[in-house]
């Protein structure tokens, strides 16, 4: 493909057109807007439709767009009906992403639209996981990420255009620099603004040219695919235009004179070039007047088609939470002659076991190569199977977790490795508003088939920021399933089934179970990863347990049966969702329960449950709901004050005594 633009009659009259298409469009919206029928925030294109356009034409079907929320423009220049898009700002079920989106998360899988980000810098990662599926998969796709000024000051960018240079990674970064980030002008919030060197920095071949000459764009663009193409890896194309419309329908633009505005109009992607063909005899001016035309009865079509539109019914409100049907259960082989194994060795052998199985598996993590991961499960897997399918990443937690996002949307399954708990509070970003929401907000289009593997818990006088059990905080979140293996057999056939899933599965080791050891069926497989588990039964009291916290349930459970109350011990295992059906016919004979959580008891996964058991067992139970979990402060690091934070055998033995009416 030349990285010349050839301007014949036919291309030049579809770049006008394209542009005029966007522009009439934003017209139209900002009306619809103050009619009521388009709601929440609105961000216009106008005066930036040279970018779109003259990207969209240095690209092929086959090759993937991320955008941002002022993704309008993209979306039209890529192929996205006007119906459809209208549509989907209108709420209605014949929009694009079936109303789920809106405005700002436009998404459409037949013109590989991976969809609009309200999270400012939030679609980098995403995109370089897809250049990065595309290319352990021996794709030649390109994916082009769009993003504006504002999103060069976020830590996301850094961290996705690191990998991106890294990995020689096919994705074209596109900049949208409009000259101001919300109500902010760049130069009052970056300290240099001179961007393409920010770029090249990373290694990458970076250019600025004018967002408002249309050529010009497209001319640098196909140059930046070309190279792309030919194995060139990453490249960044900043064009510097200006949007002439407020930020959003809530933006009084107290922030600029309306006389600069009124200058850069004059500067019109649209007027510009289309004088420029006129002058040029290039185009004739009955030709524009069809164009008008031809575009203004597009968009009265598109009223008129989405006034009549269906809304989606409310009874389909749950619908793209999580996809709607599952592959069935793995089938396990017949146990075979039990052998000696570790928790640590049963994560590794999954690890393998995976790898071997489906050559679409890989892990990425920081440290997992040579070093073997934080808690050496990884030790030897990159001598087996080397450095692309045990990837090590800078450390860069919202980095790589968005590309493994990114690579799963592109037909990967990858396994992320966040070394621990609270280092994954710099990737939740990812997680909450990427990994669990792309289902919903693009009307069940793409899934996310990625898996999440990170330590949790206390007890290794690693203090605070390495301690802590925040299993809740990703409970909390629909879209994602949430396991916690406490076995061995959990540890070993948990992930493979989790693999299967089409949704986002996270998995919490804990770190007092890796050096945990016992015997294990040597062809152990695949387990359940929606069923809680009796580990103990019992007639007196429910014992609710998870994780590391299982075996001190058990143990208490021995020391109560030794005082004549019977304890039946449930391990949860799946801590979204929950497995409500077990709990509650255990607790209604019981009657009794206590649940051991060792996170923190205000806002806990404890209290939820409690909550759950109230609802489904008021009538059968005969004491309060009993809680045992940590005590309100960070994780201290002295070991006899780490032991008091956290919940003990003899806690759960107290707990249990002091439901009124228990036997002993």
């Amino acid at each position: 493909m030349s990285a010349k633009v050839k301007l014949d009659h036919a291309h030049v009259r579809d770049l006008l057109r394209g542009m005029i298409r966007i522009r009439r469009f934003e017209e139209k919206c900002h009306e619809l807007y103050t009619q009521e029928k388009i709601r929440g925030f609105l961000h216009l294109y106008d005066g930036e439709e040279a970018v779109a356009v003259g990207v969209a034409a240095a690209l092929e079907p086959r090759d993937r767009v991320v955008s941002t929320y002022r993704e309008h423009g993209h979306a039209l220049a890529r192929g996205v009906s006007m119906e459809s898009a209208l549509a989907e700002m209108y709420g209605k079920a014949t929009g694009c992403a079936g109303g789920r989106g809106g405005s700002m998360h436009l998404f459409d899988a037949e013109t590989n639209l991976y969809g609009g980000n309200a999270i400012v810098g939030g679609g980098l990662p995403l995109a370089a996981g897809l250049g990065l599926g595309d290319r352990m998969q021996g794709e030649t796709r390109v994916t082009a990420c769009f993003f504006g000024e504002g999103a060069l000051a976020e830590g996301e960018f850094h961290e996705a255009m690191n990998l991106a240079a890294l990995w020689k990674l096919p994705v074209l970064f596109v900049l949208e620099n409009n000259l101001y980030a919300m109500g902010s002008a760049v130069a009052r919030v970056q300290a240099n603004t001179d961007f393409a060197p920010r770029a090249a920095s990373y290694g990458m071949p970076a250019e600025s040219v004018d967002g408002n000459d249309v050529v010009a764009v497209e001319a640098a663009a196909r140059r930046s695919v070309e190279a792309i193409r030919a194995g060139g890896g990453p490249q960044f194309l900043e064009c510097r235009t200006y949007r002439t419309r407020p930020h959003s329908m809530f933006d009084a633009e107290k922030y600029r004179d309306k006389e600069e505005v009124a200058e850069w109009r004059k500067r019109s992607p649209i007027l510009r070039f289309q004088s420029w063909l006129l002058e040029n005899d290039l185009i004739h001016a009955s030709e524009v007047v069809e164009i008008e035309a031809e575009v203004e009865a597009q968009i009265a079509n598109a009223v008129a088609a989405c006034e009549q539109a269906p809304w989606e019914p409310v009874e389909d409100l749950t619908r793209h939470v999580v996809a709607g049907t599952r592959p069935a259960p793995p089938v396990p082989d017949p146990p075979a002659a039990p052998v000696d194994s570790t928790y640590r060795d049963c994560c590794r052998q999954a690890i393998a076991e995976a790898l071997t199985r489906d050559e679409r598996v890989f892990m990425m993590g920081e440290d997992i190569g040579a070093y073997g991961g934080c808690y050496a499960v990884s030790m030897g897997l990159l001598k087996d199977f080397g450095p692309d399918r045990i990837r090590d990443t800078p450390l860069s937690e919202a980095g790589f977790t968005g590309a493994g996002i990114g690579a799963a949307l592109a037909g990967m399954r990858p396994i992320v490795e966040i070394m621990t708990v609270n280092f994954a509070m710099l990737a939740l970003d990812q997680i909450l508003n990427t990994a669990a929401t792309i289902r919903h907000m693009s009307g069940g289009q793409f899934g996310v088939p990625l898996v999440i593997r990170m330590a949790t818990g206390a007890g290794r006088q690693l203090a605070a920021q390495h301690s802590h059990s925040l299993e809740a905080f990703f409970a909390h979140i629909p879209g994602l399933r949430v396991v916690a293996p406490a076995t061995l057999e959990d540890a070993r056939g948990m992930l493979w089934t989790a693999l299967q899933e089409p949704d986002p599965v996270i998995v919490f080791e804990h770190v007092m179970l890796y050096n945990m050891a016992g015997k294990i069926a040597a062809n152990a497989g695949p387990v359940d990863i929606d069923r809680a588990a009796i580990r103990r039964a019992g007639r007196d009291v429910t014992l609710i347990a998870w994780s590391y916290s299982l075996w001190k349930t058990l143990e208490a459970a021995e020391e109560l049966a030794k005082e004549g109350i019977e304890a039946e011990v449930i391990d949860l295992r799946s801590l979204r969702p929950i497995d409500d059906e077990t709990i509650a016919d255990s607790v209604a004979r019981t009657r009794r329960a206590v649940i051991v959580d060792e996170g923190w008891r205000t806002g806990s996964l404890s209290a939820e449950i409690a909550a759950r058991v109230q609802e489904a067992c008021f009538w059968q139970l005969d004491a309060p709901v009993g809680r045992v979990c940590s005590a309100e402060v960070p994780v201290p690091y002295p070991k006899h004050l780490e032991t008091a934070a956290l919940p003990q055998v003899g806690d759960i033995v107290a707990a249990v005594k002091a439901l009124p009416g228990v036997r002993g």
